[in-house]
């Protein structure tokens, strides 16, 4: 018996469990259905009674945000005080198009309001030819919604005159779409400091050649964040620190949220988020010390019979900052024909050429000549060609070839017996030649010779990138690099100067070189950026881009030497080295000859290094050194070539 209660009760119990789990599973269904039942009532209420009124919002109704262009920040000197660039708000008249005036009916409207606005521009600026005329509103009203949607502005006149300010906004209900918004206008330093290296501003919807903006105009389609979004009349930096610098200065863009239609017009009032203010910089561009190197090149250009341009970098030796950069003749930045400045607006890191010879001739970039002198010397001692006391017969020129082919020194100077040094500083091509060309191509062979030559010029930063912050820098020509001509014709003409074009930046950062004995210091244009507070969000420090190792003896023996007499520092209180160069292009009657000056001061503790080139300015001891000594008189008396500034010097003595 107690086996068959055994066996049955478990029976019992699982259908005693089931009775409960019908029950939950039979409301869990009547719940499903319930719910589902819900769902499809409510779909078909949406669709069959909702539905032709979501159709016609969704089709008649959407939002759009129309960009605004944000506030660019300015460029100072290195005071921080100077404005070198700087927006300027101003009032501006736009109309926004409520009508489609593509029928005639409505365009009669349109051009009835055109005529309206030229008849208050030409009452309130009588005999300006610049306002526009009724003509020229309707091309700006666009109607036809060929440059853009019907929802964005049309831009009818920038910088409103107050009087107009005024009576457009009394007489707003009269004029219906008709907006006064205040934008911003870049504005130049009147006395047109540092301009090619400031650079200048145009519309986006030309940055299409720039490859700076690839990847802006390809993601422009898909850019979701409205303050990234550029509108094509928006001002960005073509050229110089404003291309340069184009983000940091941009800031972001404001935008108006407007409802708008089928026929993409608006339908509501509009929602204004403003733009933000982008970053500043603080420039290394010393006011005082650009203005002087701008107004030395141009007094040396009334003086040179063929010159018509200067270039003139001044770099401090510990920094890198750049404290000038001139090249003349400049532009107006607030006021430029592009097609009169184009070949003219290059600074001292880019090629540019003359408008009569179509590329023949570079322009911004020449041969160095003596200059380079200086580091064939280096070469030479380091490479054991051979040693400081060794002396060399300069019968004033040298062979080459079998045909005995004379290269002569300048003026076919006799120098007699002189040492390395002393071929510094009588600039002696033989010297070079002989002792520096020949020997490198005996010990190296022609291909190992010529790619020595290149190592020792990449490391001073002659060919490469000198790191400066300006867009499109030119690495110069290597004409050494030809194999039309025989490595010793190239390795020779090479050691004094004739085979290599730079530019007056990489001359500069080669002149620091020889200054600090051998830290290539990368160039700055800017040492700080900062925030619309003021806040210093980056800071740039020295940075040492590369450092070559010379013997100490090896780099005394070549600053004794650079100490050819230049009349146009008579009386500079500080010892200096430097080095004149005349480099040589062309033959017969487009034979041209280049002023080049380098040096650095003093001459124990360096503090500036300057390189100045003058095309077609002959003799740099003539065209070049002049431009450098005011350079460096304008430096002593702001900053002080011995650490005392003499302004203030002079203001205590007062």
């Amino acid at each position: 018996m107690f086996t068959r209660l055994k066996n049955k009760l478990p029976n019992e119990d699982e259908g005693a469990s089931n009775k409960p789990s019908t029950a939950r599973l039979n409301m869990f269904f009547f719940v499903a259905f319930v719910i589902f039942s819900i769902l499809i009532f409510r779909l078909a209420f949406v669709q069959f009674v909702e539905g032709p009124e979501l159709t016609y919002m969704e089709s008649t109704r959407n939002t759009k945000d129309i960009p605004l262009a944000p506030v660019r920040g300015p460029i100072y000197d290195a005071t921080g005080k100077v404005a070198l660039a700087y927006s300027e708000p101003v009032q501006s008249l736009y109309v926004l198009l409520y009508e489609d005036y593509r029928n005639e009916e409505r365009r009669k409207e349109a051009e009835g309001l055109a005529h309206k606005l030229a008849d208050i521009f030409k009452q309130f600026n009588p005999g300006d030819e610049k306002q526009p005329d009724a003509e020229e509103i309707i091309k700006r009203l666009d109607l036809d919604h060929q440059k853009t949607f019907g929802y964005v502005p049309r831009l009818v006149k920038s910088d409103l005159t107050t009087q107009e300010i005024a009576f457009f906004l009394e007489k707003k209900t009269e004029y219906p779409g008709v907006m006064v918004l205040e934008e911003n206008v870049r504005r130049y330093d009147p006395d047109r400091v540092a301009v090619q290296v400031v650079g200048y501003t145009r519309e986006f919807k030309g940055a299409g050649t720039l490859k700076q903006y690839k990847t802006i105009i390809e993601q422009s389609t898909s850019q979701r964040d409205p303050g990234l979004v550029y509108s094509q009349d928006e001002k960005v930096g073509f050229d110089g620190l404003e291309l340069q610098y184009q983000q940091e200065l941009r800031g972001r863009s404001g935008y108006q949220s407007i409802d708008i239609d089928s026929r993409n017009l608006p339908t509501g009032t509009m929602e204004l988020t403003p733009p933000e203010k982008g970053y500043s910089l603080i420039s290394t561009i010393n006011k005082e010390i650009q203005l002087v190197a701008q107004q030395a090149i141009t007094d040396e250009l009334r003086k040179l019979p063929k010159a018509v341009t200067g270039y003139a970098v001044a770099m401090e030796v510990d920094t890198g900052n750049v404290v000038a950069m001139a090249s003349m003749p400049d532009y107006d930045p607030n006021d430029w024909d592009y097609d009169k400045i184009k070949y003219v607006f290059r600074n001292g890191t880019t090629e540019s050429f003359p408008p009569d010879d179509s590329r023949k001739r570079a322009e911004s970039v020449v041969l160095l000549g003596s200059v380079i002198k200086p580091l064939s010397v280096l070469i030479g001692l380091k490479e054991g060609l051979f040693s400081a006391g060794e002396t060399y017969p300069d019968i004033g020129y040298a062979l080459l070839g079998k045909d005995g082919r004379q290269v002569k020194n300048s003026r076919s100077a006799y120098n007699g017996n002189i040492t390395a040094r002393r071929a510094i500083e009588k600039s002696s091509n033989a010297f070079m030649i002989d002792m520096v060309g020949k020997r490198l191509l005996r010990n190296y062979g022609a291909e190992k010779g010529i790619n020595k030559w290149d190592e020792y010029m990449k490391e001073f930063g002659l060919g490469v990138s000198t790191g400066i912050d300006l867009p499109n820098e030119f690495l110069g020509q290597l004409e050494y690099k030809d194999e039309d001509e025989s490595a010793l014709t190239r390795l020779a003409f090479a050691s004094f100067g004739q085979q290599a074009k730079y530019t007056t930046m990489q001359l500069a950062q080669y002149t620091t070189m020889l200054a600090n004995k051998g830290k290539r210091m990368e160039p700055h244009l800017v040492k700080e950026i900062r925030d619309a507070d003021g806040n210093v969000v980056k800071k740039f420090k020295p940075k040492v881009l590369n450092e070559v190792k010379f013997a100490d003896a090896h780099w005394n023996e070549v600053h004794k030497g650079m100490v050819t007499k230049v009349s146009a520092f008579d009386g500079f209180p500080y010892d200096f080295a430097r080095k004149t160069g005349t480099s040589e292009q062309g033959t017969g009657p487009n034979k041209k000859e280049n002023g080049v000056f380098i040096a650095f001061a003093p001459r124990d503790n360096p503090k500036l290094a300057i390189a100045v080139v003058v095309p077609e300015g002959g003799y740099g001891s003539v065209s070049a050194a002049p431009i450098a000594r005011k350079i460096f008189d304008a430096y002593d008396r702001v900053y002080g070539l011995d650490g005392i500034p003499k302004n203030k010097k002079d203001q205590n003595q007062e």
